[in-house]
């Protein structure tokens, strides 16, 4: 049976009221659930990137490049491997990064447990016998403290002053002196080593295949530390499940989308299969007067990020990093080669 319902003009007209007012709710929810445009309007890069891809495990040419003497229980001891692999265009790469490691000086220990030096806190660190690197007679006298996960060199004005002792583990910290004028720039080489050369992983925490984290702090008497107003490129990323999960915005080589830290970021389970992007370094970009313009700038990661909470190399020594952050670019993670420049005024 039909019941028909007989309503007033009033009560006609404030349904009609309430029907438009459910309609803009409906509409406006909708307007907040749009997605987000999938690309930054960010302007093109300068110079257009130059891809290199590889994909799967390099060949080792180096088992160890520098055996630790010492191996007592507690110690993380990992070889510190060397190798090669042929691009897609055939171009050969060295890896994990050409770098300076055999020829280059070592870098005086803060703490190294390779090479027994350990001291328990900065009071029995004597700084009058690390050498003074002379730049500029004239200059000032700069003492620097630098720890990289996992390895780095440096370089004052173009000139390299020395490289990391320990490419890979166990963890470990260098103080330098030098001694220049300002303005002067400092760049550093920043790599996380691989146990899987050639698609950015390690053994770790009972996994084979891990996608290691990385990092770089440094503090320096001058009042100049580790922040974001340095400049920060990546030149390798990996592992990566396919090339195009690397999307370039303008200069920002970006993978943020795969997770920037640990435990968020996604761990590839193409393993062996994984690829790696690639960029040519560029032709002295160590020296003063390379423009880093188009650089992205560094970001700031916490301790717990970088996974170093309770090494001695570092927390023995809070004075000696006061003020500083630990840097990296974009993606703590799959950023595995890492170019970092200051200019100090």
């Amino acid at each position: 049976m039909l019941r028909w319902v007989v309503r007033s003009p009033v009560a006609r007209y404030a349904a009609a009221i309430l029907c438009v007012a459910a309609a803009m709710i409906v509409s406006a929810g909708e307007a907040q659930q749009q997605k987000a445009p999938s690309k930054l309007p960010m302007p093109k890069a300068d110079p257009a990137p130059q891809r290199i891809v590889t994909q799967g495990l390099g060949k080792v040419t180096i088992e160890d490049l520098v055996p630790c003497g010492v191996n007592q229980p507690g110690m993380n001891v990992r070889k510190n491997p060397m190798g090669e692999i042929v691009a897609r265009d055939g171009t050969r790469i060295t890896l994990p990064v050409p770098n300076n490691f055999q020829k280059g000086p070592k870098l005086p220990d803060l703490y190294n447990e390779c090479n027994k030096v350990t001291p328990r806190s900065m009071a029995e660190v004597d700084l009058d016998r690390v050498p003074i690197v002379e730049l500029d007679k004239d200059g000032e006298v700069v003492t620097g403290f630098m720890i990289a996960d996992n390895y780095f060199e440096l370089y004052i004005n173009g000139r390299l002053i020395g490289v990391d002792a320990t490419p890979f583990t166990p963890f470990n910290s260098h103080v330098v002196r030098f001694r220049v004028k300002r303005p002067y720039t400092i760049a550093v080489l920043a790599q996380d080593w691989e146990d899987k050369l050639g698609v950015g992983m390690e053994v770790f925490g009972g996994n084979d295949w891990h996608s290691g984290d990385a990092g770089f702090v440094a503090r320096f008497s001058d009042g100049t530390v580790t922040d974001s107003s340095w400049k920060a490129q990546s030149f390798v990323i990996a592992p990566l499940a396919h090339p195009d999960d690397v999307v370039e915005y303008g200069n920002i080589h970006d993978t943020s989308h795969l997770g920037r830290i640990h435990p968020l970021a996604r761990l590839p389970t193409c393993r062996e299969h994984c690829f790696a992007v690639r960029y040519p370094i560029p032709e002295g970009w160590a020296e003063p007067g390379f423009d880093d313009s188009n650089w992205p700038q560094a970001f700031e990661y916490l301790d717990q990020e970088v996974g170093i909470m309770g090494m001695p190399g570092y927390w023995r020594f809070p004075e000696a990093f006061r003020g500083s952050r630990w840097i990296w670019t974009i993606n703590l993670v799959f950023d595995n080669t890492v170019l970092l420049r200051k200019t100090v005024r």
